[in-house]
């Protein structure tokens, strides 16, 4: 099934919605410059499993309208709990792959966990994806910079860079495109937006505020978000579990995506 819930005026945002007879709900947030399809290989498996699996296009990217602003972490997460409202969601499994990890985080301390019952993150952008004063880990914040400008300049050009670095495992040709193209499908503005609030934004203090069993999987090649803040995360976040994936980088949904599936169902078991 397919939705549009409106979550300011002019503004909907997409929703797939899979299996809705699924005894076990989990809710999907993407990475960035993606959408829900990135989850393409969770999507067609977990639901034969019985779990009913929700996917959400993050405002100006994937199917979902694309305004010209609203790309704070806190406009973002209003965005979910909208999605939770409309779909009726509670005692389900939130689940955020990178800036969607961040924007999960966000409702979590922002929402007190409304409805969640279980928390996964997927190679987070949290608390901080660049170094900060006291923070030495992340990204140089002058690689940020570049993807903005890269977003501005040639952004077909920044996408096919990100592409090179997103996943540890050979892709073929054929995946690169398709990868491609979905980065196409956003908006630059917005591609840039988010850039500009990973720069802008951290989570320290919302870590703290988790309260729900939480599962951190993260690559440990990821040349993104790096594998030091996945420890971080686990040493903030209260009842947090860490599984490494030895041969996974960025996207380890894709990169090692049976054992993903396997730790995501296995955790939502428990």
């Amino acid at each position: 099934m397919e939705y549009y819930v409106l979550v300011e005026p002019n503004v909907k945002i997409y929703v797939q919605d899979l299996n809705p007879e699924g005894k076990k709900t989990i809710l999907f947030l993407h990475g960035w410059p993606g959408s829900h399809k990135l989850f393409e290989y969770q999507f067609d498996k977990l639901p034969k499993m019985g779990f009913r699996c929700i996917g959400i296009d993050t405002r100006g990217f994937g199917n979902s309208d694309k305004p010209y602003g609203g790309y704070d972490y806190n406009r973002l997460s209003d965005d979910v709990r909208c999605v939770v409202n409309a779909l009726n969601l509670n005692d389900f499994t939130l689940a955020g792959h990178s800036t969607g990890g961040a924007i999960a985080i966000r409702y979590m301390s922002r929402y007190k966990g409304y409805g969640v019952s279980k928390l996964a993150l997927f190679a987070a952008a949290a608390p901080s994806l660049i170094k900060r004063p006291n923070f030495p880990y992340g990204l140089e914040k002058e690689s940020v910079t570049k993807i903005i400008e890269g977003t501005y300049t040639d952004r077909p050009k920044m996408l096919s860079d990100f592409g090179d670095i997103f996943f540890f495992k050979h892709i073929t040709k054929s995946f690169s495109d398709w990868f491609f193209q979905l980065g196409l499908q956003a908006a630059g503005w917005a591609t840039a937006s988010i850039a500009n609030t990973w720069i802008k934004e951290v989570l320290f203090s919302d870590l703290s505020a988790i309260n729900v069993p939480t599962l951190i999987i993260h690559g440990i090649h990821d040349k993104v978000v790096p594998f030091s803040l996945a420890k971080i995360q686990n040493q903030n976040i209260k009842n947090s579990k860490l599984v490494p994936f030895e041969f996974s980088g960025h996207g380890s949904f894709y990169d090692e995506q049976d054992k993903f599936n396997e730790e995501l169902m296995k955790f939502i078991g428990e």
